[in-house]
């Protein structure tokens, strides 16, 4: 039995409480935001559901490891699930060595002052963690988090070594709006606005932001233009797998969506540096988010599907052979059960799962870990009664030749 601390309450961490409020090996709940009033709303939600109390609020800055410490000394959980900022991955960390709390988290670590996605800064935190006997997970959304799991698991059980491997995201959901991003604005224009980046033959690709892209069929969907951007699962993939001689993710955007996101950028909307404004400093891009329709907000009327899995290629018994595995989610289903759309949705349940699957001693260790490091049959027994059915396809064309 384990007591938890949830930082952040935005979609994802609306869905985590709510998932971890519904799984009895979780005894006392927090969900800590800089905005508390916020994560008030969210309890009051949960516990409606789950009983009075089930989760309580705090407030918390999670970019000051002092005010993180002492919530965690007040609240001793065994383990923090971080739903907060990537920015704010290593004080949450340091502050999780301080008090002897595991961790997990959705996405790496990323400097405020520089968009760049990297498992390096937070890889350099092992030692640490091993010495203190503390578990750090790192990863554990849907991609990164369940894409890295499907792999380990068509390793473990339908391949001798993995070639080639595709991860591929489609949102065929329509929210009605002009312009709005599923997830926080700043991250989300950040990470689909860099350079592309793809491993092949033992080293990285670059190319021009989208400038690889071709259409695939996506199941109960159909065709839908997909792009090839850069994905952090990737970097600990092919150092996990070794034997990958290509690894791509490829996302599918609308064409309206790519004309906003030319015109911001153009216009120095997207800018991550500070500028004067009538005397006072701002960053652009945060000025931007500000502005857009908070994702959570999105929910409501968000009609259609998402799509996100592993095309994979490789040897199985001295034979060649192709696999698909992926799990479609339905933006409606996603609202009627927590509130949020299916981007949140797909993010915060695996996040509640992976802190279960440690809870229960399913996973363990100490050190810092990517999710395919640890056994993917427990996790993948579980994720479709939690809400993410999964299909599997085997020897088909998987389009991404």
């Amino acid at each position: 039995m384990s007591k938890v601390i949830i930082i952040g309450a935005g979609g994802v961490g609306t869905v985590v409480a709510h998932k971890v409020a519904a799984n009895p090996v979780f005894t006392d709940i927090t969900l800590a935001s800089r905005t508390v009033a916020k994560a008030d709303a969210i309890a009051v939600a949960v516990n409606a559901i789950h009983g009075e109390g089930r989760i309580k609020t705090a407030p918390v800055d999670a970019d000051s490891v002092p005010q993180l410490v002492a919530l965690f000394r007040v609240h001793k959980p065994d383990i923090v699930i971080n739903v907060a900022l990537p920015y704010q991955d290593l004080t949450i960390m340091d502050a999780c060595l301080e008090c002897g709390v595991n961790y997990l988290d959705t996405a790496n670590y990323e400097p405020k002052d520089e968009a760049k996605f990297e498992y390096s800064w937070q890889w350099a935190y092992h030692d640490r963690f091993k010495a203190a006997g503390l578990t750090a997970i790192l990863g554990c959304g849907f991609d990164p988090g369940v894409s890295a799991i499907f792999t380990a698991y068509a390793a473990k059980h339908h391949f001798d070594e993995i070639q080639y491997l595709d991860i591929v995201d489609c949102n065929a959901g329509n929210h009605g709006m002009a312009f709005a991003t599923n997830f926080n604005p700043e991250i989300n224009i950040r990470e689909v606005t860099q350079p592309g980046r793809y491993w092949e033959n033992g080293a990285w690709v670059t190319t021009k932001p989208h400038e690889i892209h071709k259409p695939l069929h996506y199941p109960e969907i159909g065709a839908r233009e997909s792009y090839v951007i850069y994905h952090e699962e990737l970097e600990s993939l092919v150092k996990h797998y070794p034997s990958i001689r290509r690894a791509r993710f490829w996302m599918t955007f609308g064409q309206e969506y790519l004309t906003h996101l030319r015109v911001i950028q153009n216009i120095g909307m997207a800018r991550i540096d500070p500028v004067m404004y009538n005397g006072v400093e701002i960053v652009p891009i945060q000025f931007l988010k500000a502005v857009l329709p908070d994702p959570k907000s999105l929910g409501e009327n968000y009609t259609g599907l998402t799509s996100i899995g592993c095309r994979i290629r490789g040897i199985k018994d001295g034979r060649e052979r192709t696999y698909y595995i992926y799990n479609n989610c339905d933006h409606e289903a996603a609202y009627r059960e927590t509130g949020t759309q299916a981007v949140s949705y797909t993010t915060g349940v695996p996040a509640a799962l992976g802190a279960a699957m440690w809870a229960r001693g399913l996973w363990s260790g100490a050190g810092v870990f990517n999710v395919e490091q640890f056994d993917p049959d427990p996790f993948l027994a579980e994720l479709g009664p939690q809400g993410l059915p999964w299909v599997e396809k085997f020897d088909i064309d998987l389009e991404v030749d």
